[in-house]
Formats: structure tokens, C-alpha cells, sequence
């Protein structure tokens, strides 16, 4: 899964503000000159309003859309309980945002009737103790609104904008996720259909709290939107294979989701084009966990989230680190899939490919780690290496590092190796041991005296037979075989290189000298 780097909160514009609900609209300045009193619906103050009318028809009701706020004297319902009822009620059914009555000649106080038939509705009814020009309140309502909505839509072409802008320059899909949590000021997060996380963007904690809390919400992702839960569908060619979230958005309903929607855009077209990278979202999901886990800079128990957010079993598990050669991330989750285990792949730096398995505690994590490598390695050699099972997420790092040094340890010489199907770090013996030492000055510089008189030869080629004679344990025939040549042949090469290095390969200790020094060339070199 990949975690972007984040803006500062400083750089963050302010998210757009909710459109005006009836709260807001009682508490302007012109508003409150009226001494406006909720007399009903109290509960019901926080709902949108969309527009203001005012009208005094007794049916006005079926000229409403909904969301509207209606401003009234009353002067045509006085009198007459039964209308001022019904009056009420056709306003529930349109969906009205609230009724404001202008106390007067009509109405000297709160009509009963109208306030215990919007108390039933949930109607919010405001009456207004003092003359109030409704022209006035009209033309501020409208203008906030109208106002509203071009900066929403503004918003909007300004997103597609910069998010059109960093695909045709080819950026990762991050710092697309960057970019629109830039402008929505909330946490962002793309999942597959299955609701695994596969990138996220935003502030880290908040970022985090909605990993810590990501299968409670990923059931909400399926459901009905709400409390600033805005998601949109990703698709393309008639496919629909992932989802955008907004996570908390705390602007206006409608606005989210115009930027939800371009961001949906923007994706789907990210995509269509290669995304900037030759992985898919959900390989760079899980290159992303498995990097911060061997590099150790992001502590193991912050990305516990994460894992479990990508679809990693964690509860109750043991983990078995792996790190192969010469296999492709594709290649093992396809070794994953058709063994029904679970586990995350992706590429590491220096092209090996690492794996982590998560095993029930209960299960013989050893002969399942056998079996897999022996699945992967069927058709053609590949180089496994491991660290034993974790059984605390806290101690996988190390395990993963252990087993990248395992495979570095044996990397390049696995040919002349016999190497058992899983290569552990007691199988490594002195090479580890070198492999652990090689940037140490004094290493380096013993490695280039004891090989100098090949190393500034002309015939590089008796390097790779000194390679393979001691990795075979100076069998002759063996390494004439490897290197197709006869023994005799073997043999005069073997002289020049006793003679160019000024050793006798028959001593256990010149020999022993001479491997170290070999290995530690190769471990310098890789």
C-alpha cells in the first residue's frame, strides 16, 4: 500500500464551508434584527438550505423542490386550524428546510396548531417576533448561495486542472492522492473492490486513524454516504475494479462530491496510461508496506494499520519473512494464490522480490515455507532465503532484514552452491560473515591484497575459475566441468593463478585466506 509523503498542514487551504443550513441562515445579522424564536423542529436545524422563498399560498407546497426555506405572514391560513395543519404537512412532504411565520396582524403569537403539527413533522418553524423585510433576507440568502456554488464549481475546475496537469508529466499515482487531499483537507484512500486499501494520502494521523478504524469504515464504503463519507466509483471500459474515499470531509456534501468525482476521473485516466509505473496500484501497495518494514524508518506498530488495512491476515498470526532471486513479484503472489496462502510480494531495491507470510500460529510454518519455495522453484532454480517465523509484528522488520542479508549472501554464487530449497542464515556460515563486513576499509583493503595479482590482470577469466575452484571446495573435476574445459586445461589455469597471486592453493590456510579475501571482492562488487 502506498502511504505519500505529506503537506504541510500549514500549505493546506481551508475546506470549503458547509452550504448554508437553517442555524446559519438565523444567526445573520439581518436575520437576528427580527428576534427570530424556534418555536418547532429544534433538532432540525442543521439542514441544508438550498434556496428561500417566500410565498403566501395556503398550497405552496407542490411549488417546492425541496430544501427550500419558506418565508410567510400567515395572512391567508388565519383562522382556519385545519389549513394551518395541512399547510405544514405539504410543506413535510416537499421537503422543506424550515418555515419562517412573521408574527403580525395575522398571527400575534405562535400558532399552536402549526407548531405542534411541525413538531410532529420535525419541521423546524421559526416565528419572528419583530417586522421583518423578507426582500432583504431573500437577496442575502441568494447571493451567499449563488456565491457557494460557483466556488464549488470552481473548486472543481481547478482540481481536474492541476490532476490533468500531473498525469500528462507522468506522476505516481501519490502525488495525485497529494493533490486532491490538498484541496479536500481530509484523509484520501483508494481501495479494490475487495475494500484493501491500496493508497492513501492526507496528514499521517489522521491518516492513521482511519487505517486503525479501516473495517468498520470499509462496511461503511459499501453503504450509504454520510458525516462527510464521500466515496466514488473507479472504473473504465466498462469495468468497475476500485473505490475513492474521502474520509471525514468536512465541506459542503455536494462539493465533496464534485471533487470525489474529478479525482474519480483523474484516476480511472491515471490508470488507462500506465500510471507512471510499471507495477500495478496493488503491487506499489505492497512495495510501499514492505520497504518501510526492511528499512525500519516508520516503527513497525504504525504500520501494523496499514497491513491490516491492505489485507494482510495480522491478528493472532506468525509472519515467515522470505526473500527470493530471479522471481518477479507477479510470479509469487500467483505461487500465493494457487497454494490458498496468505501473504503480500513486491520488489525490493537491487531487484530481489520479498515475500511475507501470514500463517495460522497453529500451523508448521516451516513445512509451509518448504512448500512454497518448492512451488516457485519448479520448472527453474530460484534462490529462497528466509528468517524463522515471527510471532510478534514488532520483530518482522528484523526478520525481513535477515532474510535480504541471507539472499545477498548468497546472491551471484548460487550456481556453484549446494544450497538446500530454503536458504537460512545458518547455511550462510562464513560467507554471511563477509557479506556483514564488506564495507569496513580494512576488509577492502586486505580483499585487494590478497587478490591484486588478478584483479590488475588482464585475463579476468581465472578470477571466475579461482570463484568457482574454492566455492566447490577446490574440486577439480567439479570445476572443470562448470567451466567446460579439461583437466589438464583446469590445470595450467590453476598454475597462473597460484603463480599471478604467490600462493600455494594446496594450503588449507593460503586457500582460506584467498576465499575470504574472494568473497569479500564479490560482496564489495554486488
Amino acid at each position: 500500500m502506498t502511504t505519500t509523503s505529506q503537506p504541510r498542514t500549514g500549505s493546506l487551504p481551508h475546506p470549503p464551508q458547509p452550504a448554508l443550513s437553517v442555524r446559519q441562515v438565523l444567526a445573520l445579522e439581518r436575520v437576528l434584527a427580527g428576534e427570530p424564536e424556534v418555536v418547532a423542529g429544534a433538532a432540525q436545524l442543521d439542514r441544508p438550505v438550498r434556496w428561500v422563498h417566500v410565498a403566501e399560498a395556503p398550497d405552496v407546497g407542490v411549488m417546492l423542490t425541496g430544501g427550500e426555506m419558506v418565508l410567510t405572514t400567515g395572512v391567508l391560513l388565519a383562522g382556519d386550524e385545519a389549513k394551518q395543519a395541512e399547510y405544514v404537512q405539504s410543506l413535510h412532504r416537499a421537503e422543506a428546510a424550515a418555515v419562517v411565520l412573521g408574527l403580525g396582524r395575522a398571527f400575534p403569537t405562535p400558532p399552536e396548531v402549526m407548531r405542534r403539527a411541525a413538531e410532529r413533522c420535525g419541521l423546524p418553524l421559526v416565528v419572528l417576533h419583530r417586522p421583518f423585510p423578507f426582500a432583504e433576507l431573500t437577496e442575502e440568502v441568494q447571493s451567499r448561495l449563488v456565491r457557494r456554488k460557483f466556488a464549488a464549481v470552481s473548486l472543481s475546475e481547478t482540481v481536474r486542472t492541476a490532476l490533468t496537469r500531473l498525469i500528462t508529466t507522468g506522476a505516481p499515482l501519490g502525488r495525485l492522492l497529494d493533490e486532491v487531499a490538498r484541496h479536500s483537507g481530509c484523509p484520501v484512500v483508494v481501495t479494490n473492490l475487495a475494500h484493501r486499501v491500496l493508497a492513501t494520502a492526507g496528514e499521517r494521523p489522521a491518516v492513521d486513524d482511519v487505517l486503525r478504524d479501516w473495517e468498520r469504515i470499509a462496511r461503511q464504503a459499501g453503504g450509504s454516504e454520510g458525516d462527510g463519507w464521500i466515496r466514488a466509483d473507479l472504473d473504465g471500459r466498462g469495468e468497475r475494479w476500485g473505490r475513492l474515499l474521502l474520509c471525514g470531509y468536512r465541506g459542503d456534501a455536494a462539493t465533496g462530491r464534485l471533487l470525489a468525482d474529478r479525482a474519480a476521473e483523474a484516476l480511472v485516466l491515471h490508470r488507462m496510461l500506465g500510471g507512471g509505473s510499471a507495477h500495478t496500484w496493488e503491487e506499489q501497495s505492497a512495495q510501499s508496506l514492505l520497504t518501510d518494514l526492511v528499512s525500519g524508518v516508520v516503527p513497525a506498530r504504525r504500520l501494523l494499520p496499514r497491513a491490516r488495512a491492505a489485507g494482510l491476515p495480522v491478528n493472532r498470526r506468525a509472519f515467515v519473512p522470505l526473500v527470493v532471486l530471479d522471481r518477479t513479484p507477479g510470479q509469487l503472489d500467483r505461487v500465493l494464490r494457487l497454494l490458498g496462502m496468505s501473504g503480500i510480494a513486491a520488489e525490493l531495491a537491487g531487484g530481489a522480490a520479498a515475500v511475507l507470510l501470514s500463517l495460522a500460529r497453529d500451523q508448521d510454518a516451516e513445512a509451509l515455507t518448504a512448500r512454497f519455495a518448492a512451488r516457485l522453484r519448479a520448472g527453474s532454480p530460484a534462490v529462497v532465503a528466509a528468517a524463522d517465523a515471527r510471532t510478534a509484528w514488532e520483530d518482522v522488520p528484523a526478520g525481513l532484514r535477515e532474510a535480504q542479508h541471507v539472499a545477498d549472501a548468497v546472491a551471484g554464487s548460487s550456481a556453484a552452491l549446494d544450497l538446500p530449497a530454503v536458504v537460512r542464515l545458518r547455511d550462510v556460515h562464513l560467507r554471511g560473515l563477509v557479506r556483514l563486513l564488506r564495507d569496513d576499509p580494512q576488509v577492502q583493503s586486505f580483499a585487494e591484497r590478497e587478490l591484486d595479482g588478478l584483479l590488475c590482470g588482464p585475463d579476468q577469466e581465472l578470477l571466475g575459475v579461482l570463484r568457482t575452484y574454492l566455492a566447490t571446495g577446490r574440486n577439480k573435476s567439479r570445476t572443470a566441468q562448470l567451466h567446460h574445459v579439461s583437466r589438464p586445461a583446469l590445470y595450467r589455469r590453476l598454475e597462473a593463478i597460484q603463480t599471478r597471486l604467490g600462493v600455494d592453493l594446496d594450503d588449507f590456510e593460503q586457500a582460506a585466506s584467498v576465499h575470504i579475501a574472494l568473497l569479500a571482492h564479490d560482496a564489495q562488487q554486488r
